[in-house]
């Protein structure tokens, strides 16, 4: 870990699959460039939600799970040398104007701090916790058989499991675990879908027994689950399953936390940003999910644009000489190798 008065070009909070991404290209636009991430390693919610679930937005990779996909963006983003500093939360800043520069201190809930010209903010969804369901015995069986993400999928080997949701992350579930579990079934409260449409089309011509407008209404067991009550939420008619594995895919409540107060313009959880990917606060811009703007569509892939893009400009406004768009990556014939240059 490090941190200190060391002044960076640009620093980028969030260790995600945006946030490395971009680190990676500011090194490629020749900025000195720092990384900041509470959690204990790199990969954002690759590693600590997804590591073994299937990643489908990343152009060029037809199919990867959560925890390679991470691994592979470190590789790269740790290839041009930039600094990175772990398990330090940032929770506010200070602008010092000295000698007509403005420049930003970041300070951390450690005491530490970081100085830098510009900020990129790539916190993901910021702290998120999962969507639970009220009563029906749920909170007696978490951690006994009641998930919310898969971290392992050996842990269904063999077994009965029922997943419940009708986003991408139910569906995804439900077809990454067909060589995995005994059975699978799905219910849906809706009749329709919100995943992928492909995605709809493959799990339905699976052996996954789908079952739509059908809701959770009981869980039983001793030490463990092992059977869950669902109804038919249009006739109210019961079934009990057989199960030991239940997967809740209900979404997230999502919490900016401290950067709620940084001054930052929000709408509907998310910072406002144009198309420069800029803020309503000079040298501060934002990409990936936390990011928000008309026509935001919340795919890796587009994180990855909204990041260089970010970049692109934060380089022009620590360096007013140089060129927003400077030439394309493939043309650049030597890449910076230290922070130093």
């Amino acid at each position: 870990m490090e941190s200190g008065k060391e002044l960076f070009d640009v620093t980028i909070i969030g260790g995600g699959p945006v946030g490395l991404y971009g680190l990676f290209y500011a090194r490629l636009r020749g900025m000195k460039a720092k990384i900041v991430d509470a959690l204990p390693e790199l990969g954002g919610q690759l590693v600590t939600l997804y590591p073994e679930k299937n990643i489908f937005d990343v152009g060029g990779i037809p199919r990867i799970i959560g925890r390679d996909l991470a691994k592979q963006l470190v590789e790269q983003a740790l290839s041009l040398n930039p600094t990175v500093c772990l398990g330090e939360k940032v929770i506010s800043f200070v602008r010092h104007e000295e000698a007509g520069q403005s420049d930003f201190e970041l300070i951390t809930e450690n005491g530490t701090s970081h100085l830098t010209k510009s900020i990129l903010l790539t916190a993901g969804i910021g702290a998120f916790n999962p969507k639970k369901l009220e009563g029906r015995g749920i909170e007696n069986f978490e951690g006994k058989g009641v998930h919310y993400f898969v971290l392992e999928k050996k842990e269904f080997k063999g077994k009965d499991v029922l997943i419940i949701g009708g986003g991408d992350s139910a569906v995804d579930w439900v077809l990454n675990l067909l060589d995995t579990a005994a059975n699978i079934t799905l219910i849906h409260r809706r009749d329709g879908f919100g995943a992928h449409e492909e995605s709809v089309r493959e799990m339905m011509g699976s052996r996954a027994d789908i079952r739509t407008s059908y809701e959770l209404k009981m869980i039983r067991g001793d030490s463990r689950v092992e059977e869950a009550v669902i109804y038919n939420n249009k006739t109210l008619e019961e079934t009990t399953l057989s199960v030991s594995e239940i997967i809740l895919n209900l979404g997230f409540h999502a919490d900016l936390g401290p950067i709620k107060r940084w001054g930052l313009e929000i709408d509907k959880g998310g910072i406002v940003v144009n198309a420069r990917m800029e803020t309503n606060i000079t040298g501060i811009y934002a990409a990936g999910d936390v990011a928000s703007h008309p026509g935001k569509l919340k795919l890796i892939a587009t994180g990855f644009g909204e990041a260089a893009t970010a970049i692109n400009f934060a380089k022009k406004f620590v360096d007013p000489a140089s060129k927003v768009y400077p030439r394309h990556s493939s043309d650049m014939k030597s890449l910076p190798t230290s922070t130093a240059d």
